[in-house]
């Protein structure tokens, strides 16, 4: 089978990576919402993140590996390859949470196929929660930005990935930019997604009230087409009745 050394490790790092997804992003939010934490705490946090980092460095590595055909496989991941190398320069250390929600998206697409609500949820929760984290920590250093707590980060976030932009707080820095344009195309696409579920929900709703009202006009003609032939029967019945019965003698 093509690709089956891949799928099969694939799927036997399916949980151990998605559990390390969690911890990195739990690690994360310790490290951006406690800077008040000791330094050999916020050390070990630091440490923590690039050890899972290097996890899943070294799990893009295996899986090019194995993949038979190794450039199809860098350019059908090349996003991978980028969420992977990139944060590798620190002023792109934001950017280490896109391979975690990638990580977590292919475990929730996987789990939840089939329920698109629970799914979209999910990912706008998770997606929400991430950018309000990364654009905290872009932010936070500069002394001139107005987004310098977590609940104007959050209110910031929703805002934004809404499509919204209230305007009242907005980034400053290239890195919340950054943060800002990954959103706002993230944004579209969910809400692209939700249109299209509402959408079908409606035309599902649609479908089925025709197919009900088909289904009861057939039932209803079914009805009077077996009333019709009992009346054709009965009248069928009295005609015979009338030819076999003996004529009248008249004198």
């Amino acid at each position: 089978m093509t690709e089956q050394r891949l799928s099969t490790w694939e799927n036997r790092t399916e949980w151990p990576m998605t559990a390390l997804a969690v911890a990195f992003l739990v690690v994360y939010a310790w490290q951006v919402l406690h800077v008040s934490a000791p330094a050999w705490w916020r050390l070990t946090l630091e440490i923590t993140l690039w050890g899972v980092w290097l996890v899943f460095a070294a799990d893009y590595v295996t899986r090019l590996v194995l993949a038979e055909r190794k450039l199809r496989f860098i350019w059908r991941h090349l996003f991978d390859l980028l969420a992977v190398a990139l944060p590798m320069v620190r002023q792109l250390r934001v950017l280490r949470l896109v391979t975690v929600l990638r990580v977590l998206n292919r475990k929730a697409s996987t789990a939840f196929r089939g329920r698109v609500a629970i799914y979209v949820g999910m990912v706008t929760v998770l997606v929400s929660f991430a950018a309000a984290l990364a654009v905290l920590d872009a932010e936070r250093s500069n002394p001139d930005a107005g987004i310098n707590s977590f609940p104007k980060a959050l209110w910031w976030t929703l805002t934004t990935i809404s499509t919204v932009g209230y305007g009242d707080v907005y980034p400053t820095t290239w890195e919340g930019r950054l943060v800002a344009a990954s959103l706002m195309i993230g944004g579209i696409a969910l809400l692209g997604v939700i249109t299209g579920m509402i959408a079908s929900w409606f035309l599902e709703r649609i479908q089925q009230s025709t197919e009900e009202s088909v289904h009861s006009e057939t039932d209803e003609l079914h009805v009077e087409l077996v009333t019709l032939r009992e009346e054709v029967r009965r009248l069928r019945a009295q005609l015979g009745e009338q030819d076999s019965s003996p004529p009248r003698v008249t004198s």
